[in-house]
């Protein structure tokens, strides 16, 4: 886990946007490290004759554009040695040379260092301000000062570092003298990092990103010069490599003894579709007994996430952007972070719900959890609420895993349970991204916290049913099932989003759920169920996105309720938490007919035609 920080100035940061941490326990063969290591570094990172092209070809229109350009070079000349090791300036007479644990580098020099560095300077000078001068001259000393001090080639780094005796079996081998070492000399502490200041979003990243380079030399760099190994003296400091963790260090002998087993391999299956379609669930005909929907209650997250906090935080492996290209890539102004554990803000809305429907523990007869994002499974986290709540015993209690399609599968065996048990069954959709997302911009733009739970109670006998129709799938193609991962060792086991994926299983599963739904006939006075819906309230994943899929499905965007805007992707709460709002907002002023329709990771879907009463709706302040 991932979790934010909230700094001094009561700004929100995400620590790991600034300091690589990658988990080394699943880290398998040196060409999966050198894949993340590529994506993370590589791509986005201009060599020092690339960074000069683009000045010649008039590319930079500003300081700031040219030095984000430097900063992400020394980001990249620093890609293993941030990821892996501490370094620790040895007296050589010190240095163990027999240990298996420790490391040297051996570097090629950089030919004409001394004339690209002094280009790259002369370039930032002669280039206008992007916002602030001052700010931005102050910066480029502390990234230029990392920059300037190399004096190798940085693509030549091997990914496993030499051992001390790796390195003198050679005496020609390179490596770093320091000259001098001061063991006072200054760096910048973790809070110092987090509390820097900018006015200006895009500056503060890169101040950040500037402390953390910095902090890579602890050194007078000005002294610093590659020599051979067989000219060190035993007075001479010089840079030694300590793995950062066990794992890193596992991981090296791994790769090094020759110990990593083969990746599996899978042939691709091509998938075969059911032989004959799911019909829709009718509850009324279907069911005996019909569902009432007694409460809905919600618990939204305790921090505010903007744009702007996005750009503030911007990662060393993201692509520039600004807020305003945020929103209109996902629809997206902010989304809401809970500063409180997974399991308490489930809890929240849960005890909301239950004091709305004014039933007590002796009157529940099941709660479902449905979330993706649990930190808890033994005991899950429907039974930890049945405990928390008080009740002594269930007919059921259980989480259900189907990501943002978890609203309809949740009412479905809500539904179905209570045909058995015939007393209210709790449904509780809950979902912490937050400390889940790491330094993947994609996520990071979409997903926030939430909570929401409703009170599915037995309607009095001959009454209408407030759940009317129910529809669930699941799978797909192995792309799209594969569309969202989490945890995904190949992001530093963050949750990552395929983006292309994600848009091909959510137009196709929203165009089958309007067709279904469209071929049902209407309940008051339209020929078909589509015409008697109110408000189509879609599962949040992405405004720009569903809108487009919407439309291309028929359906206008007049007739969606959103409140992604405001608190972005909450997946398996995003559908209650939205219906909440419209209530609050005054969209909702009157009992309705809802179509809620979710589709998400492992490609699933479902949906719910529903009518809300207001009046069940617990308003959160």
């Amino acid at each position: 886990m991932q979790p934010f920080e909230t700094n001094r100035h009561g700004r929100i940061v995400f620590p790991s946007n600034f300091f690589p941490d990658i988990d080394f326990s699943t880290v398998t063969d040196v060409e999966q490290l050198d894949s993340v290591i590529r994506r993370d570094f590589d791509t986005k990172a201009p060599t020092a004759s690339e960074i000069l092209a683009r000045h010649t070809r008039g590319d930079y229109r500003n300081k700031v554009e040219l030095l984000r350009d430097v900063a992400l070079n020394a980001y990249w000349a620093n890609r293993f040695a941030l990821t892996m090791f501490d370094k620790r300036p040895t007296r050589w007479a010190d240095v163990p040379r027999t240990r298996d644990d420790l490391y040297m580098p051996v570097l090629t020099p950089w030919p004409d260092q001394e004339s690209k560095v002094a280009e790259v300077e002369a370039a930032f000078r002669q280039l206008p301000a992007g916002w602030d001068d001052a700010a931005e001259d102050c910066i480029f000393e502390t990234v230029f000062d990392v920059f300037a001090a190399r004096k190798h080639v940085a693509g030549a780094l091997p990914t496993v570092k030499p051992t001390v005796a790796q390195l003198t079996a050679d005496p020609k081998n390179m490596t770093l003298r320091l000259g001098s070492y001061d063991p006072n000399f200054r760096v910048y502490s973790y809070d110092e990092i987090l509390d820097c200041h900018e006015d200006v979003p895009a500056l503060e990243a890169l101040r950040r990103w500037s402390m953390v380079l910095h902090n890579q030399q602890p050194w007078d760099r000005k002294q610093v010069e590659l020599v051979e190994v067989g000219q060190l003296r035993d007075d001479d400091y010089v840079v030694v490599f300590h793995p950062r963790d066990r794992h890193v260090q596992r991981f090296i002998s791994r790769v090094t003894s020759g110990r990593t087993a083969p990746a599996p391999q899978r042939a691709a299956v091509e998938p075969v579709p059911p032989a004959t379609p799911y019909p829709t669930i009718d509850v009324r005909r279907d069911f005996a007994v019909q569902p009432r929907i007694e409460a809905l209650a919600v618990a939204h997250g305790d921090v505010v996430c903007t744009n702007e906090d996005l750009i503030r935080n911007s990662a060393y492996n993201w692509s520039a952007m600004t807020a305003d290209e945020v929103t209109a890539k996902t629809g997206i102004e902010q989304r809401r972070y809970t500063s409180g554990s997974f399991s308490e803000l489930a809890l929240q809305a849960a005890r909301a719900a239950v004091e709305k429907a004014q039933v007590g523990p002796a009157d529940i007869g099941a709660v479902l959890v449905c979330t993706c994002t649990s930190d808890r499974l033994i005991p899950s986290l429907a039974t930890y609420l049945s405990g928390e709540l008080g009740i002594a015993q269930t007919h059921a209690s259980f989480d259900l895993v189907a990501a943002c399609a978890g609203l309809p599968y949740g009412l479905a065996e809500a539904t179905r349970i209570l045909q058995q048990i015939r007393r209210p069954v709790l449904v509780v959709c809950v979902e912490k991204f937050s400390d889940k997302i790491g330094s993947v911009r994609p996520s990071r733009m979409i997903f926030g916290d939430g909570a929401a739970a409703l009170v599915v109670g037995v309607a009095p006998e001959g009454a209408e049913p407030d759940i009317e129709y129910l529809q669930t799938y699941a799978s797909g193609p192995t792309s799209e099932v594969n569309s969202i991962i989490w945890p995904n060792p190949d992001f530093d086991n963050a949750i990552t989003v395929y983006g292309p994926e994600v848009k091909s299983l959510a137009g196709r599963y929203l165009a089958q759920m309007l067709d279904e739904v469209r071929a049902l006939p209407g309940l008051d006075k339209g020929e078909s169920l589509l015409d008697d819906i109110d408000l189509v309230v879609p599962h949040q994943a992405n405004k720009t996105m569903i809108i487009d899929l919407a439309a291309k499905a028929g359906l206008a965007a007049d007739r969606l309720y959103f409140n992604i805007e405001k608190v972005g992707n909450a997946s398996s709460a995003s559908i209650p938490l939205a219906i909440h709002d419209a209530v609050r907002d005054g969209v909702i002023t009157e009992p309705v007919r809802i179509f809620a329709p979710g589709f998400g990771a492992g490609a699933v879907a479902g949906y719910s035609v529903m009518r809300i009463d207001p009046s069940v709706v617990a308003i959160a302040q």
